[in-house]
């Protein structure tokens, strides 16, 4: 079951079928689904692929999927799981365009990598970001991710597999800040 869990600034909870609506506005934004999975889809198939978060993520309890709020409001998206393409637990987030370059994401990121050490007993977290993107990859190298390898896509885009180290964390001057979300997170 998909815990609960508090940073400094957001609620990360399961989603609620009442969040549909807000779910949909978040991945037909191109700005945000350009960077998600195989980038836009229809509304029809983000609304499928919501309905599938109950019958089939929650039902067998297959990952941790959350609803991201801030002030009660739904802004984003977030995900660990487990993945064969990095061979381990993978972090996905997503959070409303309206709301980048205040720090949210750094804040999601760290609490999801601190649930992946702290609860699940990770040793490593991995994610996966299209070169592009250079925000999250400028993020994820802040919190501690380094660079493992690319994947070249059939689309000739690439994609850079990162991974962020338990033991990489704890020596890291940016642990203070990982240790504060942890704590934040219980």
């Amino acid at each position: 079951m998909t815990p609960t869990l508090r940073t400094e600034r957001l609620l990360l909870e399961p989603y609620v079928p009442e969040d549909e609506e807000g779910f949909a506005a978040l991945f037909q934004d191109v700005r945000v689904s350009q960077w998600m999975g195989d980038g836009p889809a229809s509304e029809e198939e983000d609304r499928a692929l919501f309905g599938r978060i109950f019958t089939k993520i929650y039902a067998q309890d297959l990952f941790d999927v959350w609803a991201v709020r801030r002030d009660d409001v739904l802004i984003g998206h977030a995900e660990i799981k487990p993945t064969d393409v990095v061979g381990g637990h993978e972090i996905v987030y997503a959070l409303a365009a309206e709301v980048w370059g205040s720090g949210l994401g750094t804040e999601l990121a760290q609490a999801l990598v601190s649930y992946g050490f702290g609860t699940l007993g990770l040793t490593e977290v991995h994610a996966t970001v299209a070169v592009p993107n250079r925000a999250s990859l400028t993020l994820l190298d802040r919190i501690g991710f380094e660079h493992v390898r690319d994947i070249s896509e059939d689309d000739s885009s690439t994609t850079r597999v990162l991974t962020c180290r338990q033991a990489a964390t704890d020596r890291s001057p940016r642990s203070s800040a990982t240790r504060r979300s942890s704590a934040a997170t219980r």
